[in-house]
C-alpha cells in the first residue's frame, strides 16, 4: 500500500505512510501526521524513520522552499501514545535502557528531524498540541493556530519530565518564566493565550488555518531560496553561539550572497518595482 501511494504521489504530489502525509504545491511542502482517530499520537515504531525521510526529501529538494506542518482530523498531536505507557509496551516496554534507546533513536529522531529542515516551517496548529506535540509544535519557526487550538507542556501529569527537548525549545520561544509555569503546572492554555504568551504568531479561524498558513509560506516561498535557507541557518546559530561568532558567520554568508545570481535578480526587481523571478543559482 505505502509503495501504491508512493508511487501514486508521482503523479499527485502526495505520499503516505502511517503516520505522515507529504504533499506539495509548488514550492511549499506540507507534512501532515496522520492518526486523527488517535488524536496523532507520535513515538510509535517507524515515526522516526517517517520523519528523517521527510525531512531529507525537503532538505535534498532545492525546489521546495517552505514547509506546512499539521494534523489531520481535530487534533495537532495529543503527544506521546499513553495508552502504551499503561500497558508498559511499545516504546515504553523493558528496562530503563532499552527505553532510553527508543527515545534516542525513535522520538528523538521525529525532534532532530523536523529541527533539521533547512527552509522555513509553519506550524499550521489545528487543535490540541500537548506535551511531545507542543514540542514539535515548537521546533517550527513560527506558529498559526486555529482558535480551537489547545497548548499543553503536561509531562509532569503523567509523572514524566519533557524527555523530547522541551526543556531546551519552550524557554527559547516563550521565556523561561512562561515555559516554568506551562511544565511545573501542567496546565493548559488556548490559543488566545498562545498568542499573548509569543507562542504563536496569529489566531485564525479553524475554517481558515491552512489557507493562512498557505499564504505565510507562500510570502516565505517567494523569497530567494538560497539566502532563505541561510537566514534560517543563521538564526539557529545565533541561539547557541556568541556575537562575534555570527559576525564572522555573517560575513561569510553574506560574501556567497552577493555571488548568487538571484542577488542581481532581486536588485534588478527592486528598481524595476516588480516581484523577483529567483532560480536558486
Amino acid at each position: 500500500m505505502v509503495t501504491l501511494a508512493l508511487n501514486l504521489a508521482t503523479h499527485t504530489g502526495l505520499e503516505m505512510n502511517e503516520v505522515l502525509l507529504f504533499e506539495t504545491n509548488g514550492p511549499v511542502a506540507t507534512l501532515t501526521i496522520n492518526r486523527a482517530e488517535s488524536r496523532n499520537p507520535l513515538g510509535h515504531d517507524g515515526d522516526g524513520e517517517a520523519f528523517a525521510a521527510a525531512a531529507a526529501k525537503i532538505n535534498a529538494d532545492r525546489g521546495i522552499r517552505a514547509v506546512i506542518l499539521t494534523g489531520a482530523g481535530k487534533a495537532f498531536s495529543a503527544g506521546g501514545d499513553v495508552k502504551a505507557m499503561r500497558e508498559r509496551g511499545g516504546a515504553f516496554a523493558g528496562p530503563g535502557v532499552s527505553i532510553r534507546e527508543r527515545y534516542r533513536n525513535g522520538i528523538h529522531k521525529i525532534v532532530r528531524s523536523v529541527w533539521g529542515i533547512e527552509v522555513p516551517v509553519i506550524a499550521a496548529v489545528n487543535g490540541p498540541a500537548i506535551g511531545l506535540g507542543n514540542d514539535v509544535a515548537c521546533l517550527a519557526d513560527t506558529r498559526v493556530a486555529s482558535e480551537t487550538a489547545i497548548f499543553g507542556a503536561t509531562f509532569l501529569k503523567i509523572g514524566l519530565i519533557p524527555g523530547d527537548g522541551g526543556a531546551w525549545l519552550l524557554p527559547r520561544v516563550i521565556g523561561m518564566a512562561r515555559a516554568s509555569e506551562l511544565l511545573y503546572t501542567g496546565d493548559t492554555i488556548d490559543a488566545q493565550t498562545a498568542l499573548s504568551w509569543g507562542l504563536v504568531s496569529k489566531v485564525v479561524p479553524a475554517a481558515t488555518l491552512m489557507d493562512e498558513a498557505t499564504k505565510l509560506a507562500g510570502r516565505m516561498a517567494a523569497q530567494p531560496p538560497d539566502v532563505l535557507r541561510m537566514t534560517k541557518r543563521l538564526l539557529r546559530e545565533g541561539q547557541a553561539t556568541s556575537f562575534d561568532n555570527i559576525m564572522e558567520l555573517s560575513a561569510a554568508m553574506q560574501a556567497l550572497a552577493h555571488h548568487t545570481e538571484d542577488h542581481l535578480e532581486a536588485v534588478n526587481a527592486f528598481f524595476e518595482k516588480r516581484p523577483g523571478n529567483y532560480k536558486g543559482r
